[in-house]
């Protein structure tokens, strides 16, 4: 009979050396409808330091232009003037790492994070099921570069080690010992005042530093190197700290006999309900999809779906939203013989923490918008409600999105013009802009006059031009957006605010200047009220 503690435990280090720029140019590329930030271009994200502002991490184009984490940001354009910056968002990446762990779970059941940027998985018992290790490795590499991540592989006996060769090591490793004991004393994972006394005293890997007396190694460093060493080299047992994976949310009833009456029904779901608020309210999360299935007796089901803008535990809301998708319903739920099995399944949650009611009632606006946005979605249908939420883009056409009211987070903030100002932009654009003909006294100049409709408007005042670039790092070069000015991607649009002598306002822009274009166009993209 074998011993289950004496199995040799192999592990799986993933490590992510461009996490955090990565991150942000898979989340961009799918709400850009392009590629989002080309990869070659040199991209970092920055925080504020000591009133400086410092880099935080670079991908690899960056890196290969001499541009690395800590450097000011001034001396990083010195280097590159076309640098990309974003600012840095640590807790996105911290939920990024999380969302990539969970995604391995279907390679191995005990995974592990190692922030900011790594991932351990214990793959033994599991690598026959993939073709042996390396055929594990390689279809996780495979996996994690099909969605744009950069990662580097090691496999070894202790997850210490597994991770320190992922980041450290010339891969691929052939003898993982004589490997391990070729680190640096920064594999050990120190903080930067113990890791520098190690090289001031010689210890230069992590070899030299076995070399020594474990006693030694405590008094003048402290006991966590030698924990630290004795853990990467296999000497003392430090098993990794998987995810915990909480059960689905669930609930169920059975019926001795089955149930036909409505009102005992709705007693049931009530009672489901209630049951989950329990649990949500023990886990501190809130329900954002509520799905109800009616088992008959006679095998046919009953499947209602629904969700809410904002995450809930309490059960009248929920009933009034089932209520609204049932009445919207071509067949009425016929209950034939009777329902001998009810069900009540929360397949998407989300943290609610308790909020408390204020004084003056203000604080039921949201709430009471949310439910309102909840109650239309249920009876219209999900893409009949849209709003409109800003982003981060110059690009009049591209600056605001319409998505699902239900799906839409809490609206971010809108920029706002100066006090006492008129509008920079208007409210209302044509989508596309509409072509006009223009006549200007000097080629880049103002318009003079201007057709549209075939009406002509003499100018009486203008304000401009406002010189707007096209997004060139989003854009590969050849490839028209289906975002861009009417005519082809790359140029540059320069938009006049115009009066005409009737007191009618216009926004009107000239895409692509001369130098660009030897007969650029012009466009009116919107009006002013």
């Amino acid at each position: 009979m074998t011993d289950v503690c004496s199995v040799k435990r192999r592990h799986l280090a993933l490590w992510f050396p461009f996490l955090p720029t990565d991150r942000l140019r898979i989340q961009q590329a799918p709400a850009e409808g392009a590629d989002g930030a080309r990869p070659d271009a040199p991209l970092a994200l920055i925080a504020r330091e000591r009133g400086a502002l410092r880099l935080r991490a670079v991908n690899a184009a960056a890196r290969d232009q001499g541009i690395v984490p800590g450097m000011a940001l001034a001396d990083a354009r010195a280097l590159h003037s076309a640098l990309v910056t974003a600012d840095m968002d640590e807790s996105a990446d911290r939920h990024w790492l999380k969302r990539l762990a969970e995604h391995c779970l279907g390679w191995s059941p005990r995974v592990a994070m190692a922030p900011p940027d790594g991932i351990t998985l214990d793959i033994t018992g599991a690598e026959h099921l993939f073709g042996g290790e390396s055929g594990l490795a390689a279809q996780t590499e495979d996996a994690l570069a099909g969605i744009g991540m950069s990662v580097r592989l090691a496999l070894a006996d202790t997850p210490q080690g597994a991770q320190a060769l992922a980041r450290h090591a010339r891969l691929p490793v052939v003898d993982e010992r004589q490997a391990l004991r070729a680190l640096p004393v920064l594999a050990l994972g120190l903080d930067e005042e113990a890791t520098l006394a190690l090289r001031r005293a010689g210890l230069r890997t992590i070899g030299d530093a076995a070399a020594r007396p474990a006693a030694s190694i405590a008094a003048r460093f402290g006991a966590p190197a030698v924990t630290a060493l004795r853990r990467l080299l296999g000497d003392e047992s430090a098993p990794i700290d998987p995810l915990a994976q909480p059960e689905p949310l669930h609930f169920e009833r059975r019926f001795p006999e089955p149930v036909a009456l409505q009102a005992s029904i709705a007693a049931c779901f009530l009672d489901l309900l209630r049951e989950a608020a329990d649990m949500l309210e023990r886990r501190g999360l809130g329900g954002r999809r509520f799905v109800l299935t009616l088992f008959r007796s006679d095998g046919a089901r009953h499947r209602l779906a629904i969700e809410t803008g904002l995450p809930t535990r309490d059960p009248a809301p929920v009933l009034r939203l089932f209520d609204e998708r049932i009445a919207t319903l071509a067949d009425p739920l016929d209950p034939g013989f009777g329902y001998d099995r009810i069900t009540l399944f929360l397949p998407v949650t989300e943290p609610l923490a308790a909020s408390q009611a204020t004084l003056d009632g203000s604080g039921r606006e949201p709430a009471a918008l949310a439910d309102l946005i909840d109650r239309l979605s249920t009876r219209l249908g999900p893409a009949s409600l849209c709003r409109l939420v800003p982003r981060d883009s110059h690009i009049p056409e591209q600056s605001q999105l319409a998505l699902p009211a239900i799906e839409a987070r809490a609206p971010l903030r809108w920029p706002t013009p100066p006090a006492g100002e008129p509008p920079m932009r208007p409210l209302f654009l044509f989508d596309p802009p509409q072509p006009v003909e223009v006549i200007a006294e000097v080629p880049d100049g103002p318009p003079h006059r201007f057709r549209w409709r075939r009406k002509l408007h003499e100018v009486r005042l203008y304000e401009g031009p406002e010189r707007i670039a096209s997004e060139w790092w989003r854009l590969p070069d050849g490839h028209k957006s289906r975002s861009e000015a009417p005519e082809k991607g790359g140029l540059t649009r320069d938009y006049f605010r115009i009066e005409d002598v009737r007191g009618r306002r216009y926004w009107i822009f000239r895409h692509g200047l001369y130098a660009e274009k030897p007969d650029p166009r012009w466009y009116l993209h919107g009006l002013f009220a």
